[in-house]
């Protein structure tokens, strides 16, 4: 269960973005408390993915802060940055495994990297790290042998291997059938029930939020417009929410145009 009476795991305060002049981030603010599940949605370019870089430290604001477990990163030396990094683990969309390594060797590369383990141990751990995913019989395939759930859910052992505090996905579901997307989904409740890890999903996949968030968050041209619990939010009337649930567009284009450009196509009217 989310400890909300400690400090939160995560805290975003006044935290402001901009790209070649656009704000992409406006002044945000979010806490997100230890073992909680919090999901972040939006439309495409509302901010999320940008939220996500700030909290994992791979870029600073250009105001504001973000504190993971009480630490500003902003003002932290490149070696407390690095620590504060390792106890951060990432799945990213499209799994980014090398298919150069085996399975188990994308698993033993943090290890080896950022470790004095014995050989020995980053075995056992890395075939540890594959057997709760599920994956324990294919650490010696390569990621492109594997179906596109297996490669997910590589990606997600991978994120595991230095034993985070915080896990971050980033559309865990993207390009999944239901039935495997629904498998994802069980494996990230079971590894907070068994880790109590505090875990930050991006998402476009309604279903997958509903189920798996203790509380959700939504983006809107980079500002956080509404924060609550799942049925909270089911229930809000919040316009920009409703539209976004009820999958409804900001505008519908006229049939009768698209008719009216063919048959000047057809006539040649287009140089």
């Amino acid at each position: 269960m989310p400890d909300t009476a400690a400090e939160p795991a995560i805290r975003v305060r006044d935290v402001v973005v901009s790209y070649g002049g656009r704000r992409v981030l406006d002044g945000i603010n979010l806490d997100v408390a230890r073992g909680e599940t919090m999901v972040l949605i939006g439309a495409s370019g509302s901010g999320k993915s940008t939220l996500l870089r700030q909290i994992i430290g791979l870029e600073q604001p250009q105001a504001g802060q973000v504190l993971v477990n009480g630490m500003d990163l902003a003002t932290k030396s490149k070696k407390d940055l690095k620590k504060i990094r390792l106890s951060i683990g990432v799945a990213f969309q499209d799994a980014a495994l090398f298919n150069s390594m085996s399975v188990e060797e994308n698993l033993a590369l943090p290890l080896r990297e950022h470790t004095r383990l014995a050989e020995s141990t980053i075995r056992l751990m890395t075939w540890m790290k594959l057997s709760v995913v599920g994956l324990a019989d294919f650490g010696k395939s390569s990621p492109r042998e594997l179906s596109g759930g297996m490669r997910k859910r590589a990606a997600v052992a991978r994120a595991l291997s230095l034993d985070p505090q915080i896990l971050v996905f980033d559309e865990p579901s993207a390009g999944l059938d239901p039935i495997i997307a629904a498998e994802l989904d069980e494996l990230i409740l079971a590894l907070k029930r068994a880790f109590n890890m505090t875990v930050v999903v991006v998402t476009h996949e309604m279903a997958s939020a509903f189920h798996i968030a203790d509380r959700m968050a939504m983006l809107y041209n980079g500002s956080l417009i509404a924060i609550g619990r799942p049925d909270e939010l089911r229930k809000s009337a919040q316009p920009r929410l409703r539209q976004f649930f009820d999958r409804v567009p900001d505008q519908v284009l006229d049939p009768s145009v698209i008719q009216t450009y063919f048959e000047r196509y057809l006539k040649g009217d287009f140089e």
